[in-house]
């Protein structure tokens, strides 16, 4: 199953109605979970006090997200980003199923990122490195479905 631009951008429509601020906390609180074993052992105090903004260009839907009292935490577009990565779905589609590393994805400039470089390479490291723990493995599978595998 592919799913056309069109398609895409009217499914997301409503999303796009809903400020900064919600798709931010929706998807720390993803996150938060996903991620609970690395905010456990510390792989995610290079954050602490920062904030990274994502938007997936295609869609006109932006996230910022930060890291502090234990716990990765959403924002609203009041937050300025410390370093930012940006793409269509397509990209954050394909890292999100392990399909693609991110560097491949940066160096064909399907991703980009700007601001602070060093905590952009953190993250992206952070990224590469990541192993996401096995009760999301039907998700990953669901994504990989989607991507026309």
């Amino acid at each position: 199953m592919n799913l056309s631009p069109r398609l895409l951008t009217t499914l997301s429509a409503p999303l796009r109605l809903l400020p900064t601020l919600a798709h931010s906390q929706a998807l720390a609180l993803t996150l938060n979970q996903v991620m609970k074993d690395a905010i456990t052992d510390g792989e995610l105090d290079f954050l602490k006090g920062r904030t990274v903004g994502i938007e997936i260009s295609d869609l006109g839907i932006r996230y910022r997200l930060g890291f502090g009292a234990g716990r990765i935490r959403g924002f609203g577009e009041g937050a300025p980003a410390d370093a930012s990565i940006s793409g269509g779905l397509h990209e954050f589609l394909l890292l999100a199923a392990r399909r693609e590393d991110a560097d491949t994805l940066f160096f064909q400039r399907r991703l980009r990122m700007s601001g602070d470089t060093e905590l952009g390479l953190y993250l992206k490291n952070f990224l590469d490195a990541f192993e996401p723990p096995a009760r999301v493995a039907p998700l990953i599978r669901g994504l990989d479905r989607l991507l026309g595998r």
